[in-house]
């Protein structure tokens, strides 16, 4: 079990678990910046981040894993925005603190713990989980990044892997953040896929994200040069892909909007979908834009493009 810490206030079961109690940093200011400004729709689009439009979801519980990667930080910072209760297991929860700044407990927990290590998700940490965001992984070649066990065999295949084999029955959606290329695995997608079929075998509620080359960032750099720079710009629609036929690249963006979506679409239960980034406007948090697409049945390649 992860270690235990205590601070005032604030403790949750067993877990070594934490409250965000830092100044609102200019690092957090940054990440929510870029979602804010990014997930932006068409000029017809009636919804935006920051409006009334977008629905608390108190009745929601998600479970955030890599939530201090370039897609994790960004699906948290989302979360935040429609009010959806968060909590993230962290390697070094200090790092929730510098990203998100001050939180209340209700709305963000942060825990202590390594999905590598199977005694660090002992059942205390998915107490009232709902819904599961997995966004955990190492770099596709070697790195420093590999330093210190953090291979994707470790990460992509046995963090996952130890993740599903813990999580309860009663979650109603598990979403995964995979990769394409699974037509012909090798190196990080060997191990992606043999995630992605564990996954599949496990009886769990799932969805399936398989981004491109991931793009726009990577926001997990302390430079705010470079946050400032990480942007969709001009590629804010979407291409949607079933069949792992589509190649190219998907703004890290996108693909966190791509994530909290299935959330709450139910057809996309049991689904693995592709997806890319292409020059023009997208479908932002419209969660209608998102269902109309999604639902076709036999999609190879669309364009959301609005």
């Amino acid at each position: 079990m992860a270690s235990r810490l205590s601070l005032p206030g604030f403790s949750f079961s067993k877990r070594a678990c934490f409250k965000t109690i830092s100044s609102f940093g200019e690092l957090s200011k940054q990440v929510l910046r870029a979602v804010k400004e990014e997930v932006i729709e068409s000029p017809n689009s009636e919804s935006t981040y920051g409006s009334q439009t977008i629905p608390s979801s108190s009745n929601k519980l998600v479970l955030v894993l890599g939530g201090s990667g370039g897609v994790g930080q960004l699906v948290v910072a989302s979360l935040l925005n429609r009010n959806m209760k968060s909590r993230l297991l962290l390697r070094d929860p200090k790092k929730a603190t510098a990203l998100f700044g001050e939180q209340d407990e209700e709305t963000l927990q942060v825990c202590k713990g390594d999905t590598r290590n199977p005694k660090d998700l002992d059942p205390s940490l998915f107490e009232g989980v709902t819904h599961v965001i997995c966004c955990t992984g190492t770099t596709a070649f070697p790195s420093k990044r590999w330093d210190g066990d953090n291979s994707p065999e470790r990460v992509d295949w046995e963090g996952v892997r130890n993740l599903i084999s813990a999580l309860p029955q009663s979650v109603k959606r598990v979403v995964l953040v995979s990769s394409i290329g699974h037509y012909e695995p090798f190196g990080v997608l060997k191990y992606k896929k043999m995630a992605e079929d564990f996954l599949r075998n496990s009886g769990l509620p799932f969805t399936i994200i398989r981004p491109g080359r991931l793009t726009d960032g990577p926001y997990t750099s302390y430079d705010l040069n470079t946050l400032l720079k990480a942007t969709a710009g001009q590629r804010r629609a979407v291409l949607l892909g079933r069949g792992d036929k589509l190649v190219g690249e998907a703004s890290r963006l996108a693909v966190a909007e791509a994530c909290i979506q299935a959330l709450d679409i139910e057809f996309t239960e049991g689904k693995a979908y592709e997806i890319n980034s292409v020059e023009g406007e997208g479908p932002g948090s419209d969660q209608q834009k998102w269902k109309n697409y999604s639902k076709c049945s036999n999609p190879m390649i669309k364009n959301l493009d609005f």
